[in-house]
């Protein structure tokens, strides 16, 4: 216990008892025990308050983290909202709506014409309109 032998605690029993006296000694060993218990309890609620600081200091960093992406995301939405951007957006709009030169719609490629025929085909001929098909 705290780096003491028997024989040491021993001795400062021995002293403790001669200075005090075995009238004195029981309340002494009381107080001694309060003052060690409310020194634990002490420790420990300064640790627990260093944890918890700890603790809020990751969470202030957590917050920032957030605010920055929140400021970003801000950022972009002021840029795709700035009016001035707007307005050019909507004449140009209003452009392609008022144009009247027809604008070609995509066209997809014709279908290839597949000959019916009663012949035998031969396996590789097979493969290779499987593999087109998929």
């Amino acid at each position: 216990m705290f780096g003491m032998g028997f024989t040491e605690i021993m001795i400062i029993a021995v002293i403790a008892i001669l200075f005090l006296g075995p009238d004195k000694l029981p309340s002494a060993m009381v107080d001694i025990a309060k003052f060690f218990r409310n020194a634990k309890n002490t420790i420990g609620s300064v640790k627990e308050s260093i944890e918890q600081e700890m603790n809020v200091s990751e969470i202030k960093e957590e917050a920032l983290a957030y605010k920055k992406e929140l400021l970003a995301a801000q950022e972009k939405v002021s840029n795709i909202t700035d009016m001035s951007n707007l307005n050019d957006n909507i004449s140009s709009f209003a452009d392609d709506l008022l144009d009247d030169t027809p604008k070609e719609a995509p066209t997809k490629p014709a279908p290839k014409e597949e000959k019916v025929t009663f012949a035998k085909k031969s396996k590789t001929e097979e493969v290779k309109k499987e593999s087109v098909d998929v």
